[in-house]
């Protein structure tokens, strides 16, 4: 990297990342690590938001509910107690995350434009030193503790998809993860190439406008209609105070998901009967729940998708949409020829393929010079990686909102830096004992297509102690509030300098 090399600046904790996960980790920074704790943001976009800053396809939503959504320390206010709708769109969300950022203060604390490239440990130092590319310019961060609230998508690649033929399409091809902001669908033809969230999230808003929009899917998956408004929540809200209300509901959905998740993995054929049930009741007579609605696996195997007020539903019985089930034959110069020997026609084709997972941003990560493994590693408590000083990776829930693990995790790491603090510690390193075995169970509990091919570059988690996967936001927030924090960690600092010349951090990686 060219460019002018500014002077080094120093914290004590370098979070990266400006969407959820960062924002919440710095609030939690803010209010309990110890005193006089310094930290920056360190964003490689313009815009602080993440995920919903980033994708601009038509109908970007949560997927979560907005009480568990939301921060636990800043409700959505209006938005709930005024009967708006229980799920929003991308662009509520980042003005409620600019809200949160900017009544905290902790939109001053963030360096736009600055794109962490490598971040190298220093066992003489007990510091972590990071190469920042700022539009071409290098800059160096040194920083006591690492956050990577990074997510795990990667921003520049989406997941790759072999569609035999697609280059001989003369109409135009989108990709949902760079939507072209000037792309007219009025009364266009449009197919989408996919059946995950994103494509049930699109599909009834480009049907608004479109003539007419074809879901090509090469298997099915489970998708719920939910009310898009919570009538018990607003009466709550009526009836409580304000943070009683907030606290009570948020509680309802917390506890409604995770009985419905637990439900549907411990009597996965009640469940499939329960989700057919309802989605028979969505579609017109015309349209067969077999083999359009009836997946290959289990619900909750992979991540279930929700539709507000069944607005997917509704397309299709306004013949607005319709959905082909089977394998694509090849792209033709018009359309799509199915290997059923159907023929689709269409101007536009868009491929909601899924997302690449991509842990870290990208970042280069190395102790004392010497390149870190990831896929080799296994993870502590979910949070911080195998032989890795001071680092911790946000990584939220697939089952539940992403915002309950993010917090989980922040609760986790300052309640790490007050013990570190508290008995003279610089570091702590996770460690797994010489000798010991452990099988390795994947970090998560979904058999998605994007995770089961981004199985080679992601974390293990283990089979025992600390190194087991993260379950559900009550084990964990109980865990990292009240739970053992020293097992499996390795602390250096006072008293420890001789251990650092011997190679107790370096060389272990």
């Amino acid at each position: 990297m060219n460019g002018h090399v500014s002077a080094v600046q120093d914290y004590d904790v370098i979070i990266i990342g400006a969407g959820i996960s960062g924002l919440n980790t710095a609030y939690r920074i803010q209010t309990q690590a110890p005193p006089g704790t310094t930290y920056c943001i360190l964003e490689a976009r313009s815009q602080l938001g993440g995920t919903w800053d980033f994708f601009k396809y038509p109908g970007l939503r949560s997927d979560s509910d907005l009480q568990t959504f939301g921060f636990e320390w800043r409700p959505w206010g209006n938005l709930v107690s005024e009967g708006h709708a229980a799920i929003v769109d991308g662009g509520s969300i980042v003005k409620y995350l600019r809200t949160c950022a900017e009544e905290t203060g902790i939109d001053k604390k963030i360096h736009f434009e600055h794109k962490v490239v490598a971040a190298d440990w220093s066992s003489k130092q007990l510091k972590w030193t990071l190469d920042v590319d700022v539009n071409g310019q290098q800059k160096k961060f040194r920083g006591g503790f690492m956050v990577l609230g990074t997510g795990y998508y990667d921003y520049d690649t989406p997941l790759p998809a072999v569609i035999p033929g697609i280059e001989r399409f003369k109409g135009q091809v989108v990709h949902p993860q760079f939507w072209p902001q000037d792309l007219d669908y009025t009364n266009k033809k449009m197919i989408i190439i996919g059946s995950g969230a994103t494509a049930i999230t699109m599909l009834p808003v480009i049907a608004k406008k479109a003539s007419h929009v074809t879901m090509v899917q090469r298997s099915p998956t489970y998708i719920m209609a939910l009310p898009s408004k919570d009538p018990l929540g607003n009466l709550i809200h009526k009836i409580l105070p304000p943070s009683w209300a907030f606290t009570l509901n948020r509680l309802k959905y917390m506890m409604m998901g995770y009985f419905f998740f637990y439900f549907c993995r411990t009597f996965p054929n009640a469940g499939k009967k329960l989700i057919a049930a309802q989605t028979k009741k969505q579609l017109p007579p015309h349209v067969p729940l077999d083999p359009h609605f009836v997946p290959k696996y289990n619900p909750w195997e992979q991540r279930l998708c929700i539709c507000p007020d069944g607005d997917f539903y509704t397309a299709i019985r306004k013949g607005k949409a319709d959905v082909v089930t089977g394998n694509i034959k090849t792209v033709t110069e018009k359309g799509i020829l199915m290997e059923s020997g159907e023929t689709l026609t269409t101007d536009i084709i868009c491929t909601a393929t899924g997302l690449k997972v991509h842990l870290a941003g990208g970042t280069k990560l190395s102790v004392d010079g010497i390149p870190l493994i990831i896929p080799e590693k296994f993870m502590w408590k979910g949070v911080m990686l195998q032989d890795l000083p001071n680092a911790a990776f946000v990584i939220g829930y697939t089952n539940a909102s992403w915002t309950l693990g993010a917090d989980a995790t922040a609760h986790m790491i300052t309640r790490l830096l007050n013990y570190m603090a508290k008995n003279g510690f610089k570091a702590a390193v996770p460690r797994v004992e010489e000798g010991e075995e452990m099988e390795s169970t994947p970090m998560l509990n979904l058999n998605s297509t994007y995770l089961q091919r981004a199985s080679g570059m992601m974390p293990k988690s283990g089979n025992k102690g600390q190194w087991r996967p993260r379950t559900n936001y009550f084990s964990d927030m109980s865990a990292a509030r009240w739970g053992d924090i020293t097992s499996g960690l390795e602390f250096l600092g006072k008293g420890t300098e001789e251990k650092q010349e011997n190679g107790r951090v370096n060389g272990k990686i």
